[in-house]
């Protein structure tokens, strides 16, 4: 079937979807893990739950999620009301707000990497992108993955991943500025939905429900550290808690304090090393100052402070109309340490003002916010209906702590240590209306018929840093963005949907949905889905889906720029659409193009053992990457033009200054199989025991590999590594909840299958090597790499609980008992000795393990 002429026919004008109210998976210890949440296929959230007064609402969110019965009512995916996940026809995972507490993990982005396989993290963010969280699913781009608050589409931070690698262009939905303790619970839908909501959806969709109660209030303090490192230490406060709101409305209140300390990776800088491979490029620091060895504190997390609230709110006007709305705000503080710079023996060392040397810290202060105001009803004409309007913007500041301009010093004496060096904002304005009917065809062949518009107004804005932070080449670790980088762009998205589920026969449901999007800087998308499910038996049932599906760049990779200095090397992204960047090959961004396939089967042998088993494809083209790389005179004249001062670094090797663009320069291939089951054991007087077993396995491979105006190709061996084997080929998550009595225990074990990347050759890497493809020197060669794999690893969590009372709750955990950590890179790939791990792995933490106290209040 051509789903481009599905898209057509089934026609135009969309939205996202709505909020509702949502059945709660259970909150209750004692109710085990998201049992059959697991078997959760996607529901499509309805844009218009039935109007239904808000106290029903609250009534209808405190049902309990029974283990092995029924399951809470999805509306991810779906259109349809009251269907259950086992009853939808795409694969959706439920996880409630209990299951991602006993992950131990204190942000939301690392609970859904603990409970969810298909959703992984990188080892360690780079200079500002580590600041953000970035969570990749099903091994693609995070980017590629659509966030959702109560079926609204989520704004993204401003903050881009600008450096090579797996995240490299991404400006995700930063999931740490929404408070967890606003969660009610997390809906995840494994299957490509652009033909329901528009951009981004390629990998899947991520459907945060919130609490809604009218009452209550749930307090809980939680505080840990990595105790093999002595240090990571953190702590968490929580409180939320509701309201009524006259007789039938509410208020529900979540507020969240966070801070987290530096965890440092144990490492020797190369530079104060006591010994050197011979023919290495590193020569010895030989000052007079003692510097302790392990002063190269780059691999590590960033120090942070963060203060969240959300406020959801929702009432009758009449009958038949609700009104409803909800505001989050986040701040946060948080500090990234970059290589250490010796205090003797380099340009960049200024040891005048730093006699021990310095390490510079990269810091991010950011204010995100959201507001949402709704009114939704039903029996207009027959319809339900759901009209709402969402505000969201991220801001922030990134700044140099603790650093110079060394060639500003050198040339009038001063340097300022700390400066401001750029300013980044997002913002989004959405528009909805969504409507929705039941009917019979010839009183036979029930159908729910939806449709709707959506309008998206994004703003995207660069602001200069200050002129210390650029000018004679910048400050050291992070160079100021200049007022060539900076301006303001905007852009429209006008889009229309139309979806039809059918039932033909009692056992056989069949979905059509297609959308038609215009963008006013990219051009026009149809897209189109056809779902179908047929039970044979109440034991067992088939399920498929094909549709196709787009990514649109995003306006911070059509038009930011940057330089990262390091201590030995330039790198420079020139923005796509500027004439240095053309002048090396560049070309105007478009829409990546996705076609998804998947089917499965939804089983259940004996009451209460749930299973699925899903095989997935997901072809995409025209992605987005990282192409265009040239390094010496070319990328130092493309630097220059952009007015970019760069007096020293001609001095350096000629692999040294390097610039690069983003392009549409890949097609890539991804397969996979997931497989789920749970069961719960009623042991009467020896407590219920629920296990549960999540395994995805994932294969990218590269189909194709753009070509530059140059005629070479735009990815070499590393981009394609990233692309294709930087994420696990595969993870499995076990999982055993046993409650007895006031006992409750929760044992999780986790392996991570292997990744592969390949390598640049570091300081160690003697200076006469020769890469034998370019004959260029082979120490920072970007034609030549080293294969490294991280081999598969098994980590180990344990949390036990105890239930004072009906009020008071304690828990003591432990996530990676064992200290279970990456495999270490050999010298000649370890960037100055102070990167040991392959940082673009997404494979096992590098913090090894982390031990923690949680205490929960319950009103």
């Amino acid at each position: 079937m051509n789903i481009r002429k599905l898209a057509l026919y089934s026609t135009f004008l969309s939205v996202s979807f709505c909020t509702g109210s949502v059945v709660a998976a259970t909150t209750k210890a004692t109710a085990g893990p998201v049992k059959a949440s697991v078997h959760k296929a996607p529901a499509k959230v309805a844009p218009v739950k039935a109007a239904a007064p808000a106290r029903r609402v609250v009534k209808a969110r405190n049902a309990p999620f029974v283990a092995g019965g029924e399951e809470g009512v999805i509306v991810t995916g779906t259109h349809a009301t009251n269907r259950h996940a086992r009853q939808s026809t795409s694969p959706i995972t439920v996880l409630s707000s209990a299951t991602l507490r006993r992950s131990g993990m204190m942000n939301l982005a690392d609970a859904l990497a603990k409970t969810y396989p298909s959703i992984n993290m990188s080892t360690m963010g780079n200079d500002a992108g580590a600041l953000t969280s970035f969570i990749r699913m099903r091994g693609l781009n995070p980017n590629q993955v659509l966030v959702l608050v109560d079926g609204k589409r989520r704004h993204t931070t401003a903050n881009i991943n600008a450096d090579a690698g797996p995240n490299f262009g991404a400006t995700p939905v930063d999931l740490n500025m929404i408070p967890s303790n606003m969660i009610d619970h997390i809906e995840v839908l494994e299957d490509g939905a652009a033909a329901m909501y528009g951009s981004d959806a390629i990998a899947g969709v991520v459907n945060i429900i919130t609490k809604k109660q009218d009452h209550g209030l749930n307090m809980s303090a939680q505080t840990g550290a990595n105790a093999y490192n002595g240090d990571g230490w953190q702590y968490q406060l929580n409180a939320d808690g509701g309201l009524k709101l006259g007789n039938d409305g509410y208020v529900h209140i979540s507020a969240q304090v966070y801070h987290t300390d530096h965890f440092v990776t144990n490492t020797v800088d190369n530079r104060l090393a006591g010994y050197v491979p011979a023919g290495a490029a590193n020569e010895l620091y030989t000052g007079s100052v003692k510097v302790p060895k392990n002063s190269n504190k780059i691999m590590s997390t960033p120090e942070e402070t963060r203060e969240n609230l959300g406020i959801d709110f929702g009432k009758s006007l009449t009958e038949n109309v609700q009104f409803y709305g909800q505001i989050t705000y986040a701040h946060r503080h948080a500090e990234a340490y970059e290589n250490y710079r010796v205090p003797s023996g380099s340009s960049a060392s200024n040891p005048e003002l730093f006699p021990y040397g310095y390490s510079p810290l990269e810091t991010i202060d950011e204010n995100d916010y959201a507001a949402t105001l709704g009114l939704k009803g039903s029996h207009f004409f027959g319809f339900d209906w759901d009209l709402s309007s969402t505000w969201g913007e991220d801001l922030d500041k990134i700044s140099n702590k603790n650093t110079t301009n060394p060639n500003m010093y050198a040339a009038t004496g001063y340097t300022p240590t700390t400066v401001r060096t750029s300013n980044f904002s997002l913002a989004q304005w959405t528009n909805n209306l969504d409507l929705r009917r039941n009917f019979k065809i010839a009183n036979v062949v029930p159908v729910t018929v939806a449709f709707g518009g959506e309008h998206r107004l994004e703003q995207y804005t660069i602001q200069a840093g200050e002129p210390a932070s650029y000018e004679y080449g910048g400050t050291s670790a992070l160079a100021g963005l200049t007022p060539q980088d900076a301006g303001k762009w905007s852009r429209d998205v006008w889009a229309g949907y139309l979806d039809g589920d059918f039932h033909p026969l009692k056992n056989w449901d069949l979905d059509f949905a297609g959308r038609f999007e215009h963008y006013t800087d990219v051009g026009n998308t149809e897209n189109g889905k056809v779902s179908t499910r047929y039970d044979i038996t109440k034991r067992i049932g088939l399920r498929a889906t094909i549709s196709n599906g787009f990514r649109a760049p995003t306006m911070a990779e059509q038009h930011y720029s940057a330089i990262n200095v390091g201590p030995t090397s330039v790198l420079g992204l020139l923005p796509v659409s500027s004439s240095e960047a053309r002048a090396t090959g560049a070309s105007p961004l478009k829409p990546e193009r996705s076609t998804s396939a998947t089917g499965g089967i939804v089983l259940e042998p004996i009451d209460g053992f749930h299973i699925e088993t899903d095989v997935y494809q997901i072809n995409i083209r025209d992605r987005i990457v990282q192409g265009g790389n040239v390094t010496g005179a070319t990328a130092i004249s493309a630097l220059e033009g952009m007015g970019v001062s760069l007096p020293a670094l001609t001095q350096l090797s000629e692999n040294a200054v390097q610039t690069y663009y983003f392009t549409n320069g890949a097609s890539t291939r991804t397969q996979g199989l997931d497989i789920k089951a749970d069961y719960m054991f009623r042991m009467h007087r020896y407590g219920n025991l629920t296990l549960s077993m999540a395994l995805d396995l994932n294969r990218t491979r590269l189909t194709h590999n753009g070509m530059s105006a140059t005629g070479s190709p735009l990815l070499n061996a590393q981009n394609i590594a990233y692309l294709t084997t930087a994420y696990p080929r595969s993870k499995i998550i076990l999982n055993a909840f046993w409650t007895i009595g006031k006992w409750d225990v929760n044992l999780r074990q986790t392996r991570y299958g292997e990744t592969t990347d390949m390598m640049t050759y570091q300081d160690w890497t003697p200076t006469a090597a020769i890469c034998p493809i370019d004959g260029k020197q082979l120490q920072q060669s970007s034609s030549c790499f080293a294969q490294f794999k991280n081999t598969p690893r098994w980590l180990t969590d344990l949390e036990i609980g105890y239930r004072v009372n009906s009020r008071w709750h304690l828990a003591v955990g432990a996530n990676n008992i064992f200290n279970i950590r990456p495999r270490k890179l050999p010298g000649d790939l370890n960037q100055l000795g102070g990167n040991p791990y392959d940082t673009f792995s997404s494979q096992v933490p590098m913090t090894g393990g982390y031990y923690y106290g949680r205490v929960n209040l319950t009103l």
